[in-house]
């Protein structure tokens, strides 16, 4: 198989020739083009009103990523909502709960974060399970949190702020890519949107993540480049391994 162009479905990063990516590229002289497959698209709030959800009634929000938490804050200024001081943030990660700085002063009594697990994020609400939780989200969500926030009977509410769209990739010909790189399921979803004939045939395909891996299975596609994985916990590391081994069948 050989690889020459790979296309990563996501932003190219700001800088490019020092990244992971730029290391790949140089190694087995490869052009890597970067093309975010879907987009985000925030629900209106006379749309959100529809949901009966009362952002007041809840006490403590939870935040998987900074599109929730962006969402959020602008839902509750159209909405003129005026979150209390008092309220509490969960957040998957560090850098979430820093990212809520640009809304909120950052007092550890109520900003709480996770070290990038769910299972963790659940130990940390369930130390305050008299709060009432909020889950802003995507229509498109994972349903691992939701699951674990029920098995643990935590009050909880989802509140579907944003979309997940397919970008329009019209302009581009998938054909000639030879690897497809994605991180989630939206982007396989948007990929037969966008090219509803697609066969994979000889195209080398890698996904991170398990629930990419199964949209690729339920789409019945093959999966060439897994991550993470013991050897590769990373996307780039996993392509490079993948690579290095196609390199040396030739």
């Amino acid at each position: 198989m050989k690889i020459k162009n790979i296309l990563v479905s996501q932003p190219q990063p700001i800088d490019f020739e020092k990244s992971p990516y730029g290391e790949i590229a140089r190694k087995y002289n490869v052009n890597i083009t970067f093309r975010k497959f879907f987009k985000i698209e925030g629900i209106p709030a006379k749309d959100f009103r529809k949901d009966r959800v009362n952002i007041l009634d809840y006490s403590a929000v939870i935040f998987t990523s900074r599109n929730a938490v962006d969402h959020y804050f602008r839902i509750c200024k159209e909405m003129r909502v005026e979150v209390p001081e008092t309220m509490k943030y969960f957040s998957i990660s560090e850098s979430t709960a820093y990212y809520l700085q640009k809304y909120v002063q950052f007092r550890k009594r109520k900003i709480f974060h996770s070290k990038e697990s769910s299972a963790n994020l659940i130990e940390l609400i369930k130390k305050h399970k008299t709060e009432k939780f909020l889950l802003p989200c995507s229509d498109i969500h994972k349903q691992e949190i939701p699951k674990m926030l029920e098995d643990n009977k935590i009050l909880y509410k989802t509140a579907i702020i944003y979309r997940t769209l397919a970008s329009d990739l019209s302009d581009m010909d998938i054909r000639n890519y030879d690897l497809l790189v994605f991180f989630s399921p939206s982007g396989i979803k948007s990929l037969f949107k966008n090219y509803p004939d697609f066969v994979q045939g000889e195209t080398a395909i890698g996904a991170f993540g398990n629930t990419t891996h199964k949209a690729l299975k339920d789409a019945g596609l093959t999966l060439n480049v897994e991550a993470p994985t013991q050897v590769a916990p990373s996307m780039t590391m996993a392509i490079d391994l993948f690579l290095q081994s196609e390199s040396k069948k030739k």
